[in-house]
């Protein structure tokens, strides 16, 4: 383990990741996953993690090839650096500080504050460092930050949004944090014909006239509520738990943060995940609707370059382990342009969904829209 004295007069990423390495063995085998055009190779000095990390991304192809990424997994105990890490700025309706950031000169270093994990994000080096295998949440998190980098640099737009296919297109389900939209997304897996694209981060872009959709390898991570009231869901639970879940008041269960990893393929069967390669975009669903509302469930086709408080919903900040392609990092004060989302979304219905929250209800309008002609 390094010492806070060590870390005096670090400035470039090559001298932190020297660091991070020094006295590292890693296993001789890494992990490699094959993410579309991206191949991603994983190192780590822990077996039980690469172990780990091959279960969780098991319906990802385990081909051979050259490496387009790598990331290397230090299992250690929390590191203290000493360094003057400062906090980055959150969303709005975000509290609590959540990441800090300290910029070297060709890289940075982001601090998860509340776990202590550290990761090193630069062109070269692609660095875990801390209890990986108790927070692999976060371990996961930071290897799909370099696929979401990947495709960024290759004219990817980054969506706050879910995503499933339907008749072999991509129906996107946005919303502001805690709407519902990887609920909406898990009901619609229960017809057998729809796959899962992504939980919480879709990607498009411009294809000939039209748009197209991709998705990252993030399985969906869902609350409490969702997984009660789910028959398909009810092995990720013991039955006391479930009942003790069910005893809260609803207000309680629907703010409880307590988190779910969903294996699509143990749950709901073989080839029911799509998230490699990119597919036709068909139309975005925005959830606008209410706990307190008593009006029925209503999906109403709107114009988005009309509707700045939608938009928002969809826009998503790339966060602070983005690189752009000359290796530039995104400040935490950078706003949000509108532009880039308003070209492609106009090229697809949007529908807003108002009323009350009713999941089987909107199950049924999305299903006979989407479903009740035959796509190519």
């Amino acid at each position: 383990m390094n010492t806070p004295a060590e870390w005096i007069g670090v400035s470039s990423a090559g001298d932190a990741a020297k660091l991070l390495m020094q006295k590292v063995q890693l296993c001789g085998e890494p992990l490699q996953l094959n993410i579309g055009d991206c191949v991603l190779v994983i190192r780590s000095n822990s077996q039980s993690l690469l172990d780990r990390l091959a279960s969780y991304f098991h319906h990802l192809p385990k081909t051979r090839g050259l490496a387009t990424i790598e990331v290397t997994a230090i299992e250690s105990d929390k590191l203290e650096t000493g360094l003057p890490f400062i906090d980055w700025r959150r969303e709005a309706g975000k509290s609590g500080r959540k990441d800090a950031y300290v910029e070297l000169t060709d890289g940075r270093l982001v601090l998860k504050v509340r776990t202590g994990m550290l990761f090193l994000q630069s062109e070269q080096w692609r660095i875990a460092v801390g209890p990986c295998e108790e927070y692999d949440n976060q371990l996961i998190n930071f290897i799909n930050s370099q696929v979401m980098n990947w495709l960024q640099q290759r004219e990817w737009l980054i969506c706050h949004a879910a995503g499933l296919i339907l008749n072999n297109h991509a129906i996107a389900m946005a919303g502001f944090s805690g709407g519902g939209k990887s609920t909406l997304m898990l009901h619609l897996m229960e017809h057998p014909k729809s796959r899962y694209l992504t939980n919480d981060r879709l990607f498009l872009r411009r294809r000939d006239v039209g748009v197209e959709a991709v998705g990252i390898p993030k399985l969906p991570r869902i609350n409490p509520g969702t997984v009660v009231n789910s028959p398909r869901l009810s092995p990720l639970i013991d039955e006391q738990r479930r009942e003790q879940l069910l005893r809260l008041p609803q207000q309680e269960l629907w703010e409880l943060e307590e988190k779910f990893d969903v294996d699509v393929e143990r749950l709901y069967g073989r080839d029911r995940i799509h998230t490699s390669t990119p597919v036709s975009f068909a139309a975005m669903v925005i959830l606008n609707w209410s706990r307190g509302e008593l009006a029925p469930v209503k999906m109403t086709k709107v114009d988005i370059a009309q509707r700045s408080e939608l938009l928002n919903a969809v826009m998503k900040s790339p966060g602070p382990f983005f690189q752009d392609s000359l290796g530039e990092f995104i400040r935490d004060d950078e706003p949000l342009q509108p532009a880039p989302y308003l070209d492609l979304l106009k090229r697809v219905p949007i529908y807003e969904v108002t009323g009350k929250i009713d999941f089987t209800g909107l199950k049924e309008l999305c299903l006979k829209l989407w479903m009740s002609v035959d796509r190519p």
